[in-house]
């Protein structure tokens, strides 16, 4: 692994372990950890991805650029595993923008606390 692609995966890293830290804390009344773990799911996704173009480009010489191509380039090359529910965190990643709706956020947050451990393996599994 080059020095680049260290420099991704810790960054990948360091992400998923800030997004794990949020994704075990109760909901309280003010819910502004909602609003920590969205965010932090929103960069763990976009380095993911891009954690994952640059293994397709490096290992395989699959170059794709837009995050949806690349979770099928990594599927099909079994650098993931379940391309579903890859596809849902990146449509749940795409209504972020959406979280003033309090109903969509709460969604979304409850799905991330059962997103993070799947990443983590995801992240493992690429590791080794």
């Amino acid at each position: 692994m080059n020095e680049e692609t260290k420099l991704v995966f810790a960054q990948l890293d360091n992400a998923l372990k800030r997004l794990e830290e949020v994704v075990v804390l109760p909901l309280s009344p003010q819910k502004y950890e909602i609003d920590a773990t969205i965010h932090r799911f929103e960069f763990t996704i976009e380095l993911f991805w891009k954690a994952l173009r640059k293994t397709l480009v490096d290992e395989y010489g699959v170059n794709v650029n837009s995050p949806k191509p690349v979770l099928q380039e990594a599927y099909l090359n079994e650098l993931i595993e379940n391309e579903e529910v890859w596809l849902a965190m990146l449509n749940d990643r795409n209504l972020t923008s959406h979280t003033y709706k309090e109903a969509l956020a709460l969604e979304i947050y409850e799905n991330i606390k059962r997103y993070a451990p799947f990443l983590r393996k995801a992240f493992n599994r690429l590791q080794q």
